[in-house]
């Protein structure tokens, strides 16, 4: 059931281990009980593609993903012929003596042969209501995507020329994310409801680590969380995210780890840091110098 207020959408999260704030509630609920489609910005890893998981499994919906790439056009994203098929009709309508071309065309291009795509997929009724569309990393397509989307967003309706215009009977939950990569044509943005989701602070860190790690100890949580807050202030190629603080603390669980140390953190580095770089960067004494800054700062909290 969609919620009815602010309050009920952070608990309707909540209740799938996806700790956020008001502000990112707000937007989410303003979204479900509007019906507009929901822009997510924000660093790579700090839960936008999480929240549309959460929503479907939330609201028992299903999950439509569109995982965007570089040369992504209308027809993947929407629908496919599968011509392999048709070549055996048509092969099949030959060997039985049936030449009239006019009707076999008609009759292989039809949705006996129609491979759906997400888009596509999202305009279809579905069991438990309205489908939740991912539309994830937006930012990796280029621009004649985004103008195909616009007719998709506005009207929820896709084209197909051999079959005439497709309309949800009832319009999918769209998220799309984006992590600023390139920015996103203002266009596409009017269309949506807009939201910068931000790595978070040190408590809600720690809610979220307790909500994804609850075997965690309550001292290692705390480490994990200051050390990564305290590393993402450095000059690295690429931040760890929300993300890598729970990989992370998944790893130091699984090796045993109680109390975070500069031999332990070079030893597990490549859980949170994904680049040669910043790793680099870490070695010797200064993985030292960020843990002690960690500790002091917890010590003064």
């Amino acid at each position: 059931m969609i919620p009815q207020s602010i309050d009920d959408t952070v608990n309707l999260l909540q209740g799938q281990d996806y700790i956020c704030g008001r502000d990112l509630a707000t937007v989410v609920f303003l979204a479900l009980k509007l019906g507009r489609p929901l822009f997510l910005e924000g660093e790579a890893g700090v839960g936008k593609t999480e929240i549309a998981k959460a929503l479907a499994a939330a609201l028992g919906r299903r999950l439509i993903r569109l995982q965007c790439y570089e040369g992504l056009d209308a027809a993947s994203a929407v629908y496919e012929w599968n011509f392999t098929q048709q070549m055996i009709a048509i092969r099949a309508a030959e060997a039985a003596g049936d030449v009239d071309r006019v009707a076999l065309t008609s009759d292989v291009f039809t949705e006996d042969y129609l491979n759906e795509r997400p888009l596509l997929e999202a305009m279809r009724p579905q069991p438990g209501g309205a489908p939740v569309l991912l539309i994830d990393e937006l930012d990796r397509t280029d621009e004649p995507f985004e103008a195909y989307l616009l007719e998709a967003l506005s009207d929820f309706q896709v084209t197909i020329p051999e079959l005439g215009t497709i309309t949800a009977p009832e319009p999918p939950i769209v998220i799309l994310t984006s992590n600023r990569t390139r920015e996103v044509h203002d266009a596409l943005k009017r269309r949506c409801l807009y939201h910068w989701v931000d790595y978070p602070g040190f408590e809600r860190e720690i809610e979220i680590l307790h909500a994804r790690a609850p075997e965690a100890a309550e001292a290692l949580s705390r480490e994990v969380v200051a050390f990564v807050q305290k590393l993402r202030t450095e000059d690295l190629f690429k931040k760890p995210g929300v993300a890598e603080t729970i990989d992370w603390a998944k790893c130091l669980l699984a090796l045993d780890i109680i109390s975070l140390s500069p031999e332990v953190i070079a030893d597990t580095l490549g859980a949170i840091l994904k680049y040669q770089d910043d790793i680099a960067k870490l070695q010797g004494s200064e993985a030292k110098r960020i843990l002690d800054d960690a500790k002091a700062g917890l010590e003064m909290a």
